[in-house]
């Protein structure tokens, strides 16, 4: 069976609390483990959350803030010391090289070959390929070059049992229509794969941290059954959140409404804030996002919505 859920390993903004570790967070695609983001702290996270190095198949890094990727060396170096076999995928930002192979090759330990760093750069949609995922990455608007990405699977079909009964398709035959996208059904006839299924949307997953507001956050969002967003501060702080190219509350539940996201999990919070003022991150995003909203805390595990109809 298949598990697709989000592991919170840290949920605080630049400076670390006794509630929120720095950012970390662990996605679980079925076979595939996606670690975004990895701040300090970020292996002992991992041990609390029971994951470990070998579950990780690829890295993303929004961009080379500290509270974002100051927890790689540890994490590179874990995957090493627990001689990890498969290939580990590192995306970034293609301007932060210089960071990368500080981070990369921050101390002296036995080195491993299976990160294979993926650079991304420009201004449209970056593919990564590789591990059968479809990952993108677009810019977003911070004080330095950062990107978020989207985990996108591609649509699928959904068989009509009622369909396939009348016109005449049933046991092996269903699997061979799917395959060959055409069978003979009763009397002969030719069925095609199009007259006895209808399109089931593939799920998907965006990731926005680090950003004012911008177009490419909802380009990345759009449709998305999940989308992790960060949300620094309270509207009462928009100005501030300008200034540092960051998002309100508010302005993430805009962003989500625009894009017709699913569930919305609002993370990367100021240390300002104490626990009493949490509920009202989710009141602000509430007023513009009618759907399901999460203000994520650490070591939380967030399903993946179910499939659409």
């Amino acid at each position: 069976m298949s598990v697709r859920e989000l592991v919170v390993l840290g949920s605080s903004s630049a400076v670390p609390t006794k509630r929120r570790n720095h950012n970390g967070y662990f996605l679980r695609w079925d076979d595939h483990g996606i670690l975004f983001d990895p701040g300090e702290g970020t292996q002992r996270q991992m041990r609390y959350a029971g994951l470990a190095a070998h579950d990780i198949t690829r890295l993303c890094i929004t961009h080379f803030h500290g509270d974002h990727s100051l927890g790689v060396p540890g994490v590179v170096q874990r995957i090493a010391r627990d001689r990890v076999e498969h290939t580990v995928r590192a995306a970034y930002p293609a301007a932060g090289q210089t960071y990368w192979e500080r981070l990369r090759h921050a101390t002296a330990f036995g080195d491993t070959d299976v990160i294979t760093a993926q650079p991304v750069d420009g201004l449209g949609a970056c593919p990564l390929d590789g591990d059968g995922l479809r990952i993108t990455a677009l810019p977003l608007d911070h004080r330095m070059p950062a990107f978020g990405y989207r985990l996108q699977e591609p649509d699928g079909l959904r068989m009509l049992p009622d369909r396939l009964a009348a016109l005449g398709v049933s046991g092996p035959g269903v699997g061979r229509l799917q395959r060959e996208g055409h069978v003979l059904g009763a009397g002969g006839r030719r069925v095609t794969v199009e007259e006895c299924s209808v399109t089931r949307p593939g799920q998907s997953m965006a990731f926005v941290m680090d950003t004012g507001v911008c177009d490419n956050a909802v380009r990345l969002a759009e449709d998305a059954d999940m989308l992790v967003i960060e949300s620094t501060y309270l509207d009462s702080e928009s100005k501030l959140a300008s200034d540092y190219r960051h998002l309100t509350a508010g302005q993430a539940g805009r962003i989500a409404a625009e894009a017709r996201a699913r569930l919305l999990v609002l993370t990367h919070i100021s240390e300002r804030y104490e626990a009493g003022d949490e509920p009202r991150f989710v009141e602000q995003a509430a007023a513009h996002f009618g759907g399901t909203i999460v203000l994520a805390q650490d070591l939380d595990r967030i399903k993946v919505p179910k499939r659409r109809a």
